[in-house]
């Protein structure tokens, strides 16, 4: 079960795609779009990580950060990244510590047979670092234009 708003976001340290470190904390005074995603380069994962992609500019006039997440290598997000040329930092969750600490880490079904993996879900961190709203269960297609909708009303 993920965590829930209106508590602060527990902070982490990460390495992203170019094999830099990247805190929760360092992005302190702006919103963060934190999505945490199953695999890199999957029909899913892909169309969410270009629906941002495509937003992007929204997001930065904005001042919102995106942070993308899942237990994949720094090899295949830096492959990932430059093959749909993503402007925004993926994040390697060695171990998948960093979705447990989410509580997006959990039982899941593909054809039949039932495995661990990541919930595909997003939290949306206010400036201060506290959990604004989750957003669960999110549909890849249509997920950043709901995000940009409710940023809109905050």
């Amino acid at each position: 079960m993920p965590i829930s708003s209106g508590i602060p976001a527990p902070d982490f340290e990460m390495l992203d795609d170019t094999n830099t470190p990247r805190k929760l904390s360092d992005y302190r005074g702006r919103n963060v779009v934190l999505y945490f995603y199953p695999k890199d380069d999957t029909p899913g994962c892909t169309k969410e990580a270009c629906n941002f992609r495509d937003d992007y500019s929204a997001y930065e006039k904005a001042g919102v950060a995106i942070l993308g997440v899942s237990p994949d290598s720094v090899k295949m997000h830096a492959k990932f990244k430059q093959k749909f040329q993503l402007p925004f930092p993926l994040l390697v969750d060695d171990g998948h510590k960093v979705c447990e600490l989410y509580g997006v880490w959990g039982p899941k079904k593909f054809m039949g047979k039932q495995y661990e993996g990541v919930l595909r879900t997003t939290f949306l961190i206010d400036p201060e670092g506290n959990i604004k709203e989750v957003f669960e269960n999110v549909r890849p297609a249509e997920h950043s234009a709901d995000l940009l909708a409710k940023l809109e009303l905050i």
